[in-house]
C-alpha cells in the first residue's frame, strides 16, 4: 500500500492511498463468506456456496462494493498511523480509481490536531486573591452549625424571612393547570431560593391559612420559558430557635470542649476552603493567560459539531421547540443572532482549550494511572449518585470512557503549568499551591474530590474532548 498525506490547511489534510488487489485478497475472503450467509443458492447449503457461483448469480460489482466498504476503513488507518496524522473527527473518503485485479485508491479529508507552540511556563503570571478568614466568616459558619441542631416552633405572626412555612402549591399555563407544580404540605424556608422565583416575596407577610397569588416564568418541563400563574396557600408558620453559642453547645455539637476551640476549627476549615476557592481561582487564571497567548488553529468540523451539541442541548429544555425558545430569548432580552454568536464564541473556546491542553499533555510527556482513572470515576460516580459500577456501564454505552481519561489527564496538564507559572495574592505574595497541585518531584496531590475538582480543566473543555478525536 502507498499513501501520501497533502496538507490542504493547518487543520485538515488529504491522505491519497493506493492498494493494489494482493492485499485484498482477505477482504476477498471475507466477503465472499459474508454474501454466501445472505443469499440462498440451490444446490449449496447456506454459507457454503463458492465464491465463483457467487460472482455468477450476483454479479462482480455486488462483490467489489463490498471489499472496497470493508477495506478502506482498514487500509485508512493504517494510513493514518503510518502517516503520523493526529486525526480528528471521521474523514470524507471519495474512491479515486477502481481497477478491478489491479488498483483501489482512494482519498480521505479529515481534520487534524493542529502543531501548536507553548508559550513558556515561567514568563506566566497570575494573581489571585488572599486568604482572610474574618470573625464575620468564623460566626456565619457557627450559626449554620447552630441551625443544624436548631428547633422550629409555631408563631402565630406573619411569616418572615427565614421562617419555615407549611405551603400548598399550584400553578397554571393560559388557564390550564400544570400538573408537575402541584403539591400539598411542602416544607419550605421563605428566603433559600429551593423553589419558583417569586415565592419569596408572596409568602413574606403571610399568616397561617392565608393564599397569595403571584407570576413566575417556569425554568423546567414542558412549560419552560413561559409565564404561570401560581398560588401558594400557608398551611403553618415556624421560626427557628437556635442553641445558645456556649461551651455547652461546643460539647453537644462537636468533639471539643470549649466554644473557642470550636471557633478556631471553623477557622481552621474555613482557611482550607478559601485556600481550595484560591487554588482554582488560580488554575482557571491560569488557563485564560495560556489561551491568550497561545494561537491555536481551529478545526472547523470539530467547531462546528460543538456548536450543534450546544444548540441541541440549549433546545432541549424546550422540547426542541424553536418558536418557544424564540421567546424565551426575547423575554430575557436576547436575539437568536446574539445568541448564536456567544454560542459560537464558547465553542471555539472549548475547542481551543480541549487542543491546546492535549498539546501540553503530550509535551509535558503526562500519562494517566489507573488509580487515577479510578478515582476520578468515583469522584464522578458520587456527584451523580450513583454506584462507581453503574457510572462505567452508562459511560462504555455512551461511549465516553475516552472522555474521562481525556478529563483526568488534561487536568494533570493544567495542574503542571499551575506548578511552573508565578502565582501571588493580591498583596505580593507567592501563594504555594502544592497542596492542591503537589510538585513537580512528587506528583499531584490528587487524593481527595477536592484536588480532583481543583486540577479539572473547563467543563467547556470536557465538551469538546471526545467529540473531536
Amino acid at each position: 500500500m502507498k499513501s501520501t498525506v497533502e496538507h490542504l490547511s493547518p487543520t485538515r489534510v488529504r491522505i491519497n492511498v493506493e492498494v493494489p488487489f494482493d492485499e485484498l485478497r482477505p477482504s476477498f475472503d471475507r466477503a465472499y463468506q459474508k454474501l454466501a450467509k445472505q443469499v440462498r443458492i440451490p444446490g449449496f447449503r447456506p454459507g457454503k456456496a463458492p465464491a465463483r457461483v457467487l460472482e455468477s448469480r450476483l454479479g462482480r460489482g455486488v462483490v467489489l462494493d463490498e471489499v472496497v466498504n470493508e477495506a478502506i476503513p482498514a487500509k485508512y488507518l493504517e494510513a493514518v498511523n503510518s502517516g503520523d496524522v493526529r486525526a480528528l473527527g471521521r474523514p470524507e473518503i471519495e474512491v479515486t480509481k477502481l481497477e478491478d485485479g489491479d488498483t483501489l485508491a482512494f482519498s480521505a479529508e479529515v481534520d487534524v490536531r493542529p502543531d501548536i507552540t507553548i508559550p513558556s511556563f515561567e514568563d506566566i503570571s497570575v494573581s489571585v486573591d488572599d486568604v482572610e478568614v474574618t470573625d464575620e466568616d468564623v460566626n456565619t459558619q457557627l450559626d449554620e452549625l447552630r441551625a443544624r441542631f436548631g428547633t422550629l416552633t409555631g408563631v402565630e405572626r406573619p411569616a418572615q424571612k427565614g421562617d419555615f412555612v407549611v405551603i400548598d402549591l399550584s400553578a397554571t399555563v393560559d388557564g390550564q393547570e400544570v400538573e408537575d407544580a402541584r403539591t400539598t404540605g411542602l416544607s419550605y424556608e421563605i428566603g433559600s431560593g429551593q423553589l419558583v422565583e417569586g415565592i419569596d416575596d408572596a409568602l413574606i407577610g403571610a399568616s397561617a391559612g392565608e393564599t397569595k397569588n403571584f407570576t413566575t416564568k417556569l425554568v423546567a418541563g414542558e412549560h419552560a420559558g413561559r409565564d404561570a400563574d401560581v398560588t401558594v396557600t400557608v398551611q403553618s408558620v415556624k421560626e427557628r430557635q437556635l442553641p445558645d453559642a456556649d461551651d455547652d453547645f461546643a460539647q453537644f455539637a462537636s468533639e471539643f470542649d470549649t466554644l473557642d476551640e470550636l471557633k478556631a476549627d471553623l477557622r481552621e476549615r474555613l482557611g482550607r476552603v478559601k485556600r481550595m476557592q484560591q487554588g482554582v481561582q488560580a488554575r482557571d487564571k491560569v488557563l485564560d493567560a495560556l489561551l491568550d497567548a497561545t494561537e491555536v488553529p481551529l478545526p472547523d468540523a470539530v467547531v462546528q459539531s460543538e456548536v450543534e451539541v450546544r444548540k441541541h442541548d440549549a433546545v432541549h429544555a424546550f422540547d426542541h421547540d424553536e418558536d418557544r425558545f424564540a421567546e424565551y430569548l426575547e423575554e430575557q432580552g436576547q436575539d437568536r443572532e446574539k445568541f448564536d454568536a456567544e454560542l459560537r464564541e464558547s465553542a471555539e473556546r472549548a475547542v481551543k482549550t480541549q487542543l491546546l491542553l492535549d498539546a501540553i499533555a503530550e509535551a509535558e510527556q503526562i500519562s494517566v494511572s489507573e488509580s487515577e482513572l479510578t478515582e476520578r470515576i468515583v469522584y464522578q460516580a458520587q456527584r451523580y449518585g450513583v454506584s462507581p459500577d453503574e457510572y462505567v456501564q452508562h459511560a462504555q454505552q455512551a461511549g465516553q470512557l475516552g472522555a474521562i481519561f481525556s478529563d483526568v489527564r488534561r487536568g494533570k496538564a493544567l495542574a503542571a503549568v499551575v506548578r511552573k507559572v508565578t502565582v501571588t495574592d493580591e498583596s505580593g505574595n507567592p501563594v504555594n499551591l502544592d497542596e492542591l497541585f503537589g510538585t513537580e518531584e512528587g506528583g499531584e496531590a490528587g487524593e481527595t474530590a477536592e484536588a480532583t475538582e481543583a486540577t479539572e480543566a473547563t467543563t467547556e473543555a470536557r465538551a469538546a474532548a471526545e467529540r473531536g478525536e
